[in-house]
């Protein structure tokens, strides 16, 4: 096909669902069985009966955050993994340290429909500035341009001036890699003299890609467009040309919970990603990213049907020391939910000079002193600290997602 990697990009919503409801069931019952994680942690759950996202969201969460501890107590890989150790392809190191295990076989990671979208196509060569040392964002990369059919030059991080030499040299027609590398190589060549001109694309990860960023690049003559991928799940989504959000990619199921939960927010909403991929060696089952975004209603433009998410808002942990003691997202979840009243809660810390404050701030269409009263209970009991109530109407809340907003001076 001349603009989709295939045609499950375009499917209708009906046959999405068909396909999924055949898929996850497997998955599931594959995860329960294989991976000694999940044979605990699903104990209790009828894979048959999940089939759909509505379905996940009865389902425990396992956060990013968990995973040091679990390969800590169970290593090397916390029982996570489907698929032994010894009948692994690679195993990769990220800080932490957490290791994320590779199977064999063409494009584990699903990397190659989102570099499809950016415009690269068989057998134009690729320069690849994602690390190749014990973390998997190179190979993730690589991997996915081999399966498009493209030769790789893998020069990996630093080295600029060689980098430029090598663009120069061999002219490769696409760029993959972090947007600030990617200026600093064009602008290096500037500075050298050096025709990199043949780059015209590039598919960049790794931090954010401002407007004024992307003009930028395009101004040297590259069409910059984003992907979003993690360590431990491979691709969960990628831009195309059209740029109104991130579509999700075809392995993977994404949700968005309120942080510090696993409840799915309404669309619109900025809330924890959570990804359950369908990878057999690795099948991460309601992984929390850590990472928020919010659901984009509607199809792309482009054509491609599936989810859009806004793309990457900041950080769902938002754990914060409050006079010597640590609060939770969970925590402010638990309040909220002893409280039918409260739609939504944020802790707001404040002080000065380690004078910490505390305000719970409650969305709620209930105001009277008995609520407030009750709350501050809540507050007290569950984090072992005492707060004020501010009761606020629905909708008053910021849409950012904050549960915990730490607004301490610490000049």
């Amino acid at each position: 096909m001349a603009e989709f990697y295939d045609d499950l990009e375009t499917r209708s919503a009906d046959a999405r669902a068909v396909s999924l409801a055949e898929r996850l069931p497997r998955q599931i019952a594959h995860a329960k069985a294989n991976s000694a994680y999940f044979g605990k942690a699903l104990a209790g759950i009828d894979a048959v009966a999940i089939t759909d996202r509505a379905a996940l969201a009865d389902l425990p969460v396992l956060r990013k955050s968990d995973l040091l501890e679990l390969q800590t107590a169970n290593p090397p890989l916390g029982g996570l993994n489907a698929t032994p150790i010894d009948r692994l392809a690679r195993v990769f190191m990220s800080p932490g340290p957490i290791f994320e295990p590779e199977g064999y076989g063409t494009d584990a990671y699903r990397f190659a429909r989102a570099l499809f979208a950016a415009g690269f196509r068989k057998g134009e060569l690729v320069h690849n500035t994602f690390a190749y040392h014990l973390t998997p964002a190179g190979r993730i990369a690589e991997s996915g341009a081999h399966a498009l059919g493209c030769p790789v030059f893998p020069a990996g991080v630093g080295n600029t001036e060689q980098q430029v030499q090598a663009i120069a040299g061999l002219k490769p027609r696409h760029y993959i890699g972090t947007p600030s590398f990617l200026k600093i190589i064009l602008e290096k060549a500037k500075e050298m003299g050096a025709d990199v001109s043949s780059l015209r694309h590039a598919l960049v990860s790794g931090e954010a890609l401002p407007p004024s960023l992307r003009a930028e690049l395009a101004e040297y003559g590259v069409a910059v467009l984003q992907a979003y991928a993690t360590a431990d799940v491979g691709l969960i989504a990628y831009e195309s040309e059209a740029k109104e959000g991130l579509i999700v990619d075809e392995g993977a199921i994404v949700e968005i919970v309120r942080p510090g939960t696993g409840t799915p927010v309404p669309d619109g909403e900025v809330g924890e990603v959570v990804v359950t991929v369908l990878n057999p060696d690795y099948p991460l089952v309601r992984f929390g990213t850590g990472d928020m975004s919010a659901v984009l209603t509607g199809t792309s433009p482009c054509g491609r049907t599936n989810l859009r998410i806004k793309g990457w808002m900041g950080r769902a942990d938002q754990t914060t020391k409050v006079k010597g003691m640590f609060v939770h997202p969970g925590q402010i979840a638990e309040i909220a939910k002893r409280h039918p009243e409260v739609v939504r809660a944020r802790l707001e810390v404040t002080g000065e000079k380690g004078q910490d404050v505390m305000t719970l701030v409650c969305e709620t269409a209930s105001s009277n002193a008995a609520l407030i009263d009750a709350v501050a209970q809540s507050l007290s009991s569950v984090t072992k600290l005492r707060g004020a109530i501010k009761l606020v109407g629905p909708g008053e809340l910021p849409n950012d997602g904050k549960v915990i907003a730490d607004l301490r001076s610490y000049e």
